[in-house]
């Protein structure tokens, strides 16, 4: 099936500043895919290009198999950027009929499609209600709703948890879920992490214009970590466990695992955290195995995979 979203070398210059660099990107149909990067690592200016407001310097964009032309992807796409601007003196119903309007939706339809977004982002009971009156929260699901007036496959949010309190980025990781089970293609983009790992299905990290690495986020966990990490908690032989450890750092026994650091969790002291080079089960079994014997006790000895938060600071550290 061909991708939801497509770009082939996509290439983007203010003058002399390439603000994307031969950009290539999949986005599989039915996905929530976070478009991840520091600030000015180019996710606005990919999100424009795809929306057809921008104009490439150099390659294509392609909607579900279709090639962007500019002007022409409104149909195709929804698009909520960062900054949005609302209509104040506008009641809540009144501004998504506007702009049903001006896809030239009919009056019945239109009604309908009102009242059903309004549902969808639970605001029914801020129908009749100023748009400057909403918090920031509810304007923002209000601009959603917008972006989806026209029903569009694709969904390019720049930035959408922006502004918002704890409870409203919960509910609105519930209502990207609920996008997704519609059977729409969301690409949302942010500066923090830890926003999108629970929610989304592929990842995309982009930095100076470039991206690093793209795909399922369990397969661009697996591609980045190399080795994996132990977590031992130590009920009783503290000291013989860190002894053991540090004395198999570069030095390991043929059956035991290479070890390339020891530490303690800086949180609890009774957690030591072990970095190994490769992630062969039988030998970390016989680690185990190792510590038991010479009098360890622990009560939690696991694999601990680097999270995506620690994976996106290294990739985009600066050297």
């Amino acid at each position: 099936m061909t991708p939801a979203i497509e770009t082939i070398d996509l290439t983007r210059r203010y003058g002399r500043m390439v603000a994307l660099d031969k950009l290539n990107l999949a986005v599989a149909r039915g996905s929530i895919y976070g478009f991840i990067g520091p600030n000015g690592a180019g996710k606005t200016t990919t999100l424009r290009l795809l929306a057809g407001l921008l104009e490439p310097s150099a390659g294509e964009v392609r909607l579900m198999g279709q090639k962007l032309r500019i002007g022409g992807a409104q149909r195709l796409v929804g698009y909520m950027p960062d900054f949005f601007g609302v209509y104040d003196d506008l009641r809540v119903w009144e501004y998504l009929d506007f702009f049903a309007r001006c896809y030239g939706i009919e009056a019945a339809r239109r009604r309908r499609t009102v009242n059903e977004l309004l549902a969808l982002v639970d605001l029914e009971h801020k129908r009749m209600a100023y748009v400057q009156s909403l918090s920031r929260g509810m304007q923002q699901r209000l601009c959603l709703a917008h972006a989806l007036v026209h029903d569009p496959p694709v969904l390019l949010l720049d930035e959408p948890a922006s502004g918002l309190d704890p409870r409203a980025r919960v509910e609105l990781r519930e209502l990207l879920r609920t996008l997704r089970d519609m059977g729409k293609t969301v690409l949302v983009s942010s500066h923090i992490l830890s926003e999108l790992a629970e929610v989304c299905t592929e990842i995309g990290i982009i930095d100076s214009g470039k991206m690093v690495v793209s795909g399922p986020v369990d397969a661009v966990r697996r591609q980045l970590e190399g080795g994996a990490r132990l977590r031992l908690r130590v009920v009783h032989g503290q000291e013989t466990a860190e002894a053991t450890l540090r004395a198999l750092v570069g030095e390991p026994a043929p059956e035991l695992p290479r070890l390339r650091g020891v530490r303690y969790d800086p949180a609890d002291e009774r957690v030591l955290l072990v970095e190994l080079e490769d992630s062969d089960e039988e030998r970390q079994a016989a680690l185990l195995t190792r510590l038991v014997q010479e009098g360890v006790v622990l009560s939690e000895f696991r694999t601990q995979a680097e999270n995506l938060e620690e994976l996106f600071l290294r990739l985009t550290a600066v050297d």
